[in-house]
């Protein structure tokens, strides 16, 4: 048992205050006292406390690519060229230098659980290594290291895109992706084992990659876990889907029976008013990454819509662009703003919800995402004295906020970020290394063709 003591905290009934003590043992909360002083035995702690953050998407490898890419002219084909590229040196030395460097980043930032979206799977050419799931492994022992609680998507990846005359081969680096038919990725993915900070997920990669029948059965047998999929992320991917099988991405996954409490439907860019309903009425959830959008171009799903039909929205950092869970949280509502004119969109409790609550039901944890008796105890602190939060109110904090204002990161009750500073060093040098590495790699492959 131990116990923590804040002048402030942000529990389910809103914000409390005048000295919150939270008792913790076996990794959850035991108890919650509001308006209490603090004890001998308590860890004080400044700030004011609020429940960690979940990152629900991400791919660790696309951290490669921040500040690399930002200024690519188009929409499109020259980005992917350069993403499939970093994809080509990945091996799982690499791959678990730059995990590691990456979910240190996101927990200095305040995130306590991070959904990684895991495709690449294989050797180059499609090999598998030794170790089936090596580059699985590798993101989950640099999890692991950083202290930071992990669902890993297993990702299920068939063939190199969509257009209106059918699916289109994998290209070479694409072949890394597959396992060849959903028996073998079931075969696959199902060894890896899980504990109390793993947890194991499923992912369809897209309607673009992954053919209905093999879509259909992966509904089907990726029961009782987490199940996501990228849902209209672009025009052009609604505009194929529509011109070949005659309907939305929503509508299709409606059809084989995927749509369910276990459903994520990720970026839910370009919903129909009908594709709202279908994710409403079969209590689907959204996921959203607004900084990755608006580098690629794309705007955010509709928010205040889906959670009027009843769909919590996460976030997610996807790219890396950014990975700030305060940035990604303003971006909700200032979309909002501009689309519809007012202020105010979403309330101070919907936008702690989408950062906390809602990403780690997606990704499986219904036993997190808020300070309570009996959840699992992830918390972090928000500095209320820096320059840019000095004289907000707690309760708005979500506003003011950076991930520079971190104080104190709790995971499973144990302290991993104490005063901004984590066992594991500076970040900064850690993600240098990493990258020096990988871009001494040389590329496994040529003639990489940018069909997504």
């Amino acid at each position: 048992m131990g116990s923590f003591w804040v002048e402030h905290a942000w529990l389910p009934t809103g914000l409390a205050r005048g000295g919150v003590r939270l008792v913790v043992g076996d990794g959850r909360f035991v108890s919650i006292e509001t308006r209490t002083p603090c004890r001998p035995e308590d860890e004080r702690l400044p700030g004011v406390a609020y429940p960690g953050f979940a990152n629900a998407h991400s791919h660790v490898f696309q951290r490669s690519l921040r500040g690399r890419t930002h200024s690519v002219a188009g929409h499109g084909p020259a980005w992917w060229a350069r993403m499939f590229a970093a994809a080509d040196r990945m091996n799982p030395d690499l791959y678990l230098d730059l995990a590691r460097a990456t979910f240190l980043e996101m927990v200095l930032a305040g995130f306590t659980l991070v959904g990684e979206y895991h495709y690449l799977h294989h050797a180059p050419g499609g090999r598998p290594y030794a170790d089936p799931n090596a580059m699985g492994h590798a993101v989950i022992q640099a999890a692991q290291d950083v202290g930071i609680r992990l669902t890993l998507l297993d990702t299920y990846y068939r063939q190199g895109g969509l257009t209106s005359d059918g699916h289109l081969p994998l290209n070479q680096v694409q072949e890394r992706f597959s396992d060849g038919s959903v028996n073998a990725w079931l075969q696959r993915m199902e060894r890896i084992e899980q504990n109390e900070m793993l947890r194991r997920g499923a992912a369809i990669h897209s309607i673009k990659t992954v053919p209905r029948e093999d879509a259909a059965l992966i509904a089907q047998v990726a029961t009782e876990q987490p199940l996501h999929v990228y849902v209209s992320e672009q025009h052009a991917e609604n505009l194929a889907c529509q011109m070949y099988y005659g309907r939305t991405p929503t509508e299709l996954l409606a059809e084989i029976g995927a749509l369910g409490t276990e459903l994520t439907a990720v970026h839910a860019a370009h919903l129909s008013e009908n594709d709202i309903a279908l994710l409403g009425d079969t209590e689907c959830q959204v996921v959203v990454c607004p900084t990755a959008e608006r580098d690629m171009a794309e705007p955010l799903g509709p928010i205040r819509k889906l959670l009027d039909a009843g769909v919590p929205v996460g976030i997610g950092s996807d790219s890396h662009t950014c990975i700030d869970p305060f940035v990604e949280l303003r971006e909700l509502e200032y979309h909002e703003r501009v689309d519809s004119g007012e202020r105010g969109r979403l309330t101070n409790t919907e936008l702690v919800n989408c950062g906390t609550l809602a990403g780690y039901q997606s990704l499986g944890w219904y036993g997190g995402g808020m300070i309570a008796p009996g959840r699992v105890a992830d918390f972090v602190t928000i500095d209320s004295s820096s320059a840019r939060t000095v004289g907000s109110k707690s309760g708005e904090l979500v506003y003011t906020a950076t991930s520079s204002d971190i104080g104190t990161v709790v995971v499973n009750g144990r302290v991993i970020v104490r005063d901004g500073h984590h066992a594991l060093g500076n970040p900064g040098q850690l993600m240098r290394r990493a990258l020096l590495a990988f871009r001494g790699q040389p590329l496994q492959s040529s003639g990489i063709r940018t069909h997504h």
